[in-house]
């Protein structure tokens, strides 16, 4: 009887235990990090993806809604650079190249095609999610001198590889609502058809490589009272 006694007294405390541990896997709402890798552009000099490729480096602050929804706000910098014109509008290899540094920062929301994070308890939570993401930002660009709105877009994966870590891939692009980037006065507005093609506009994209660390965990939820205002 005694040891029966004591075999239910273990298990209620290991049921308690448990419960009292589940309830605490709860989601941070809160996540930095830093990223890098390479960016390129897509313009009046340069007409393809990857072409021209240069560093980028930035850092990036996420506030989650849920397992699903997040929003991002990063800060990068990246240098683009392209083939002089002869002066016809015609990019000359030998004529040397133009570089223009740019410094972009935007915010845009991200939403994950799985449950994104670790817990024990809802085998629905993924530690890995592919994601997709879209916003607004402005970049600082041809020696401080000039502001332009771009439209960001892109898509990416997620790897929570440690409590509170996560490591992350992303294929961004970014679509100016400007014909200046290059910083120079033959490759802007080339055609003339600003204002008329967005398709003139000039692009950026970025694929970087990033770790992040969560923090500020969300509240806990009483259970107790969501059963009482049930019953």
């Amino acid at each position: 009887m005694c040891m029966r006694k004591l075999l239910v007294l273990i298990w209620m405390v290991l049921v308690t235990m448990s419960t009292a541990l589940y309830a605490d896997e709860r989601m941070y709402l809160c996540e930095v990090g830093i990223e890098g890798g390479c960016g390129y552009y897509v313009g009046d000099a340069t007409e393809h993806i990857f072409q021209n490729v240069r560093e980028m480096y930035g850092a990036n602050f996420r506030y989650r809604f849920d397992q699903r929804w997040c929003l991002q706000v990063k800060g990068i910098t990246q240098r683009i650079t392209g083939p002089m014109t002869d002066g016809t509008g015609f990019a000359v290899k030998s004529l040397g190249s133009w570089n223009n540094r740019l410094i972009n920062l935007d915010v845009a929301a991200e939403f994950n095609f799985f449950r994104f994070g670790a817990t024990s308890y809802d085998i629905r939570v993924k530690p890995i999610s592919p994601y997709i993401l879209a916003g607004v930002g402005a970049s600082i660009h041809s020696d401080w001198r000039k502001l332009s709105a771009y439209m960001p877009f892109g898509v990416g994966v997620k790897w929570q590889f440690a409590p509170r870590c996560n490591l992350k891939l992303v294929w961004q692009h970014n679509l100016y609502f400007a014909d200046n980037l290059e910083n120079v006065k033959e490759y802007n507005n080339l055609h003339e058809l600003n204002g008329s093609n967005i398709l003139n506009f000039d692009l950026t994209g970025t694929l970087s490589v990033g770790v992040s660390v969560e923090f500020a965990k969300s509240k806990r939820v009483c259970r107790a009272c969501y059963d009482y205002d049930e019953f």
